[in-house]
Order: structure tokens, then C-alpha cells, then sequence
């Protein structure tokens, strides 16, 4: 959908933002989580949370994986 939000109302991230979005500690890509909301870096083993539609790209605020 273009609103950003998937069929089953989960939000998703705009393919281009993801493109420019890149991990604060590894500085690596981000793979988007849609169930959990959160976007993964698989290089740092974090998981950075999605609150209502906006990317929190803190590391405090980041989920070790």
C-alpha cells in the first residue's frame, strides 16, 4: 500500500529510506523486521525499534539480539 501500511496493518519503511538508514555502531545495512517492527542489524547483533512509524536509531534503545 502506499501509506506505508501492509495488508495486515503492520507499518512498513519506505524502500528508499532504508536504502540511506545504516546501523550507529557497524555503520552495516538494516534488514526490516515487519512482525517485531524493528530494524535488524545482523553486523552489530541489534535490533533497533520502529515507534509509530519512525525508525529510533539509538543504541540505548536497542534490543540485543
Amino acid at each position: 500500500m502506499t501509506d506505508g501500511t501492509a495488508t495486515d496493518g503492520k507499518r512498513t519503511i519506505d524502500p528508499e529510506l532504508l536504502e540511506i538508514l545504516v546501523c550507529p555502531i557497524s555503520r552495516g545495512p538494516l534488514v526490516h523486521d515487519i512482525e517485531a517492527q524493528e530494524l535488524i542489524s545482523e553486523t552489530a547483533g541489534l535490533a533497533y525499534p520502529i515507534r509509530n512509524g519512525i525508525p529510533v536509531m539509538l543504541v540505548e534503545e536497542a534490543r540485543r539480539l
